[in-house]
């Protein structure tokens, strides 16, 4: 069920030829619009319905972002508290070595099944709802780990909340890239992202705070904490609406309407994007009823397809092969080997580290739409691959001393940072891009499953390989894996900046075109008429 099949569907309504192919008509046409009001000495009435309705629109879209993004606060608290909250359990309930990197690790692991069950979750009970069940998962996950008596219970409880923090992590970007408008859609996808740091950085807070309590309550007190965000995230569930993309799906087409009328900019266009959407939905309302055509697609892809998942996948494991959970769970363990020994001090020296990685994206979410994807991609794998290889050569040529400290945290707070100005928010805006919308959101589950899988590889093995190799060989290996991150930026991922979710769909049509950087007007037109 390729393009191919799409594009029949559609010659009797609408032909792909009818979309508005490549980014720059679409957008002109928009210009010539208000420039035609703004020629006017006397601005008119119709002008400031339209600045209005801008407004408010932005406003919806900002919100509605912001709501779908609290779950993954819950996962950079959970990652960031950690590595704090790890030192004090060990104390209080005495646990190995292993049963550390078990406990440190298995979240990943476990939210990977969340993330795998997500996609079909979410294609059943709606976007929405599912992030709804995250949140209660998760929040049942964070209350057993806060007063479990024994390591057993305490794994219990993170079992629950990595389950929950999998599906909240798969269905944000779904979600917001459904809703958003093309023009905006990078911005707003990363804010999972930023919200992963913001938790990141809470959670290094939180740990600064409260280390001051007693071993028995201090963890205890900076895992409750996590559950706050989930509260709040109850509550926008009665604030945001359904993604109109999932309505359409189900034959809700009014309701989709009425959600694409509050999120899209130009009234005009609402039923040209209605059209495209039902158009790419294509005969999937046929197969809804039966889960494994969906399943069955992507065990036996078509080339095109096949294009989509090695970009999805491939950039969701770059992203976490790189050790960049490592760098965030271990860093007390980084900057106790350059030389750091008071713990009030390595924690200051990790909050450090989290304002990096939160700052930076900031910078992403200004320049992902205006730069566009691939570049970010570029500066950020090549600045990460220089950092790992200085963390390394640091930690194994220096001795331990002011100099060696100062380059550690200046290397791993670089390394940080140019992961959060590139693919820490870019690979999960690809991933909820570039898929058709009848695979969406099981396609993207796939993608979180690498990411997740990956994540848990790295925190589970970071210290067995570090005691094995040292802290600055295993980094040298993070270096040489970034290292080949940019071939595969290079080779396998297309510019998407611009185009809507259903023409990003044809750029995957021919090998060429990945290679190709910007795809302009003709190039696309080329791909409809092949």
């Amino acid at each position: 069920m390729g393009m191919a099949d799409v594009q029949e569907n559609g010659h009797g309504e609408l032909g792909l030829s009818d979309f508005p192919l490549g980014s720059k008509n679409k957008y002109k046409r928009m210009v010539s619009e208000l420039t035609d009001y703004d020629g006017d000495d006397d601005p008119s009435h119709h002008h400031h319905q339209m600045e209005r309705r801008r407004k408010s629109t932005r406003k919806y879209v900002f919100g509605c972002a912001v709501f779908a993004s609290l779950n993954n606060v819950l996962l950079g608290y959970d990652v960031g508290v950690m590595s704090g909250a790890i030192l004090f359990i060990q104390e209080d309930l005495k646990i190995t070595e292993v049963q550390q990197e078990v406990l440190v690790g298995v979240l990943s692991i476990i939210s990977l099944l969340g993330s795998l069950a997500g996609g079909r979750t979410s294609d059943a009970i709606g976007r929405k709802w599912t992030m709804g069940l995250a949140a209660v998962i998760f929040q049942i996950g964070a209350a057993v780990m806060t007063v479990a008596p024994s390591f057993e219970i305490l794994m219990v409880g993170r079992i629950l909340a990595g389950v929950g923090i999998g599906f909240g992590v798969m269905i944000a970007p779904v979600y917001i890239a459904e809703i958003s408008p093309t023009v905006a859609r990078g911005s707003l996808t990363s804010f999972p992202e930023i919200f992963i740091n913001l938790g990141i950085l809470l959670g290094y807070v939180s740990n600064y705070a409260f280390s001051g309590l007693s071993a028995h309550i201090s963890w205890r007190i900076m895992l409750a904490v996590g559950i706050l965000p989930s509260v709040f995230i109850g509550v926008a569930l009665f604030i945001i609406p359904e993604s109109p993309r999932w309505l359409v799906l189900q034959n809700r087409v009014d309701e989709a309407r009425s959600v694409l009328m509050k999120t899209n900019e130009n009234e005009s266009e609402v039923e040209e994007r209605l059209a495209e959407i039902q158009l790419a939905a294509g005969s999937t309302n046929t197969d809804k009823y039966e889960e494994k055509p969906v399943w069955r697609e992507l065990l036996t892809p078509s080339p095109a397809l096949r294009r989509m998942l090695i970009t999805g996948i491939g950039i969701q494991c770059f992203q976490q092969i790189t050790g960049i959970d490592a760098t965030v769970y271990y860093s007390p363990a980084i900057f106790k080997a350059a030389g750091i020994e008071d713990e009030s001090k390595l924690l200051a020296a990790t909050v450090a580290v989290g304002v990096s990685k939160t700052a930076f994206i900031l910078i992403a979410i200004i320049l992902i739409d205006k730069v566009g994807r691939k570049p970010l991609l570029y500066v950020s794998t090549i600045g990460m691959t220089t950092c790992l290889f200085g963390v390394g050569i640091t930690l194994i040529l220096l001795k331990q001393g002011s100099i060696s400290i100062a380059l550690a945290i200046l290397f791993v707070c670089g390394n940080v940072a140019f992961f959060s100005v590139g693919i820490g928010p870019v690979c999960w805006v690809l991933t909820s891009e570039i898929f058709p919308l009848r695979l969406r959101a099981q396609a993207s589950g796939l993608g979180a499953v690498g990411n997740r899988m990956c994540s848990g590889l790295i925190a589970m093995s970071f210290l067995s390989v570090s005691r094995a190799i040292t802290v600055g060989g295993t980094f040298l290996i993070f270096s040489v894996i970034s290292a080949l991150s940019v071939a595969f930026v290079y080779k396998h991922v297309p510019e998407t900046k611009g185009k809507s979710l259903e023409q990003i769909e044809l750029l995957f049509q021919d090998e060429y075109v990945l290679q190709g950087g910007e795809v302009q007007l003709g190039d696309v037109e080329h791909l409809v008429q092949k």
